[in-house]
C-alpha cells in the first residue's frame, strides 16, 4: 500500500466515524443506518462493510476515536497514595462523562449492541473494557501493597463493587447520577456494610 493510499484510507475511515458520531447526536441510534453514514461521509456503502460488519461496530470505533482524542495513551488511574481521594476523583469524572451529551448516546447505543452482539461484546472487552479494568485493578493492587486494602480481596469483585453502581444507575436511569452519589459509593465500598464497632 502506498503512503497516498494509506492516507486516503485513513481519511475515509475518519470521515465515516465522524459521520456516524454526528448522526448519532442528530437523529439517535435507532434511526442511524449504514446507508445514512455512507451518504454523510461521501463513501459507498460497501466501503463501510469492507471495514465493519455492523452498525454497532462502526459506533464502537467512533466512540473509541472520541476517547482517544480526549484521553490519549493507555488508561491509568491517579495514585497519590490516598485511595479514597483517588477513587472519588475518578468516580466523579466518570459521572461527568456519563452525563456528557457527547458520550451518552454512543454509550447507550454500545450498551444495547453489546447485549445483542457477541462479536462486538468480545471486541469491547478486548479493546476498551479490558484495559480500563486492568487500570482499575492496578490502582487497587497498589492500595493492597500499601496496606490500605485487605490482601485477600478479589480485585475483579472490588472493581465491580466500586464502578458497577454508577453504570447500573446510569443504564437503568434509576436515580440521579451526581458527584454526591459517587462519593457515597466510594465511602460505602471502602468502609464496608457492617456496623462499625466502638474503639
Amino acid at each position: 500500500m502506498t503512503p497516498n493510499t494509506a492516507r486516503r484510507r485513513e481519511t475515509s475511515r475518519r470521515a465515516i466515524l465522524t459521520a456516524a458520531f454526528d448522526l448519532l447526536q442528530e437523529i439517535g441510534y435507532a434511526k442511524v443506518s449504514i446507508e445514512g453514514i455512507a451518504a454523510r461521509a461521501g463513501v459507498g456503502k460497501q466501503t463501510i462493510y469492507r471495514w465493519w460488519p455492523s452498525k454497532g461496530a462502526v459506533i464502537f470505533d467512533a466512540f473509541l476515536m472520541l476517547s482517544e482524542a480526549t484521553e490519549g495513551g493507555p488508561p491509568t488511574l491517579p495514585d497519590t497514595g490516598d485511595l479514597a481521594a483517588d477513587l472519588t476523583l475518578v468516580l466523579r469524572a466518570t459521572v461527568e462523562e456519563m452525563n456528557d451529551p457527547r458520550y451518552e448516546q454512543p454509550m447507550r447505543a454500545l450498551a444495547t449492541e453489546i447485549a445483542l452482539d457477541p462479536e462486538l461484546a468480545a471486541a469491547y472487552a478486548e479493546r476498551l473494557d479490558g484495559p480500563l479494568k486492568e487500570a482499575k485493578r492496578q490502582r487497587l493492587r497498589s492500595a493492597q501493597q500499601a496496606g490500605q486494602l485487605a490482601d485477600d480481596i478479589d480485585l475483579d469483585v472490588a472493581v465491580d463493587l466500586i464502578w458497577g453502581p454508577l453504570f447500573s444507575r446510569w443504564l437503568q436511569r434509576s436515580g440521579p447520577l451526581t458527584a454526591e452519589y459517587a462519593d457515597l459509593v466510594v465511602t460505602t465500598a471502602l468502609n464496608g456494610l457492617r456496623p462499625r464497632r466502638p474503639a
